[in-house]
């Protein structure tokens, strides 16, 4: 089959692979019918997070129809089940399952005593995402294995495009988790960092959650003016002054509510010194990553407020001002998203027309033409938001 391979740094190639194939009962395969690239894929793309090694297969948002399942499924799925594939890999069983915290599955992570050393515990397995989190191939690919599978799927009806549902992977649920974290009232102004794809999941989400006021922080004009269609107002980080309009906007008293959609790769600018430092510091490995943003939420929101970071993080964070956060009396939630606590939620809010998460569609194009769209996303290159790719 098909797949976009990483080689190193910089370097994804459609490549001639092996056919997955049932390796235990709980196994599925699926065609995979639509595959999208992340903003998360970026950071392996740059060689920003450990744990790659040639010859691995990229991807973790994928969905398609089931070609094969193994005994042990016991009837969850059925070939010609249409699935989206959740990016986290849930045994269903454990106890951080059942409390439906499951990026945290305890079980599914085949490679443990990597992501121990390096985290602490466990995190879930993960596709296409590195072998601190599993190893296990990604699916930007003609095929997938889903181990797991009885408990790994979101079943999908006919008659919806795949784009609508595609996204309910990965980004759909991150931004409304991002969201849901706030504990969003009507009377709260939701600030969030970052119009990619999980940002513009996060502002539609906040406001479905009834904020009464949402503030987009970007720099590119088709992001930004995606964010205004959804209703946020928006603030150009290279143009204004983040902390006086939000000063304006909230009458001096800050947003109560902040989210970070920019995780680990701040924008690079000569009027931020912070993310000069940060750059020098990453080139000489002595920080993994570049935390203006967080830095900038906690300086700016409210106290007694909520800072929410579906943004990814690798490692290292420097002169995070603690000192603001601990007197402020900030409250932080992260983690990768419980992909399976909020899609039947969502999947009913897409059925029923209350949103349509296609909307960030900027790109489609054939599997083959993979390693040329990284670049073109990374480059942000002919107004790119998001690419799906067709197997």
């Amino acid at each position: 089959m098909k797949a976009l391979v990483w080689h190193g740094k910089e370097d994804i190639r459609c490549d001639t692979v092996t056919d997955p194939e049932i390796q235990d009962s709980r196994d599925a395969i699926i065609k995979v019918t639509s595959c999208a690239i992340c903003g998360s894929d970026l950071h392996l793309f740059h060689n920003f997070i450990p744990g790659m090694l040639p010859g691995d297969i990229m991807g973790h948002e994928t969905m398609g129809e089931v070609v094969e399942v193994g005994s042990g499924v016991n009837g969850k799925l059925k070939k010609g089940d249409r699935i989206v594939v959740p990016f986290t890999i849930i045994c269903g069983e454990c106890d951080q399952c059942k409390r439906g915290n499951f990026s945290v599955c305890e079980t599914t992570n085949r490679k443990r005593h990597l992501a121990d050393k390096v985290f602490g515990h466990t995190t879930a397995g993960l596709f296409g995402y590195t072998h601190l989190t599993g190893g296990y191939p990604g699916g930007q690919a003609e095929y997938l294995r889903v181990p797991y599978a009885d408990a790994t799927h979101i079943k999908v009806p006919p008659g919806i495009p795949d784009e609508q549902l595609l996204f309910l992977s990965d980004i759909f649920p991150t931004g409304w988790q991002a969201a849901v974290q706030c504990d969003i009232e009507p009377t709260d102004t939701v600030a969030i960092w970052g119009c990619g794809p999980v940002g513009q999941m996060a502002i539609r989400s906040a406001i479905l959650l009834g904020a009464n006021q949402v503030i987009a922080i970007d720099c590119l004009p088709e992001r930004l003016s995606m964010a205004e269609a959804g209703g946020a107002t928006t603030i150009n980080f290279e143009t204004e002054s983040v902390l006086e309009r939000l000063k304006e906007l909230t009458d001096g008293k800050g947003p109560e509510k902040c989210i970070d959609c920019v995780g680990m790769e701040a924008h690079v600018m000569a009027s931020l010194p912070d993310t000069l430092l940060d750059r020098a510091k990453q080139m000489v490995m002595l920080e993994s990553d570049r935390p203006h943003v967080l830095r900038e939420m906690i300086y700016v929101c409210r106290p007694g407020g909520i800072i929410s970071v579906p943004g990814v993080y690798s490692g290292l964070s420097d002169m995070l001002p603690m000192g603001a956060f601990m007197n402020k009396g900030l409250t932080m939630r992260t983690g990768q998203t419980h992909v399976n606590r909020w899609t039947d939620d969502l999947l009913r809010r897409i059925e029923e027309g209350e949103i349509d998460p296609s909307f960030v569609i900027t790109h489609t194009v054939p599997l083959e033409q993979g390693p040329e769209m990284y670049q073109v996303f990374r480059d942000k290159r002919d107004s790119c938001v998001k690419v799906v790719l067709r197997p």
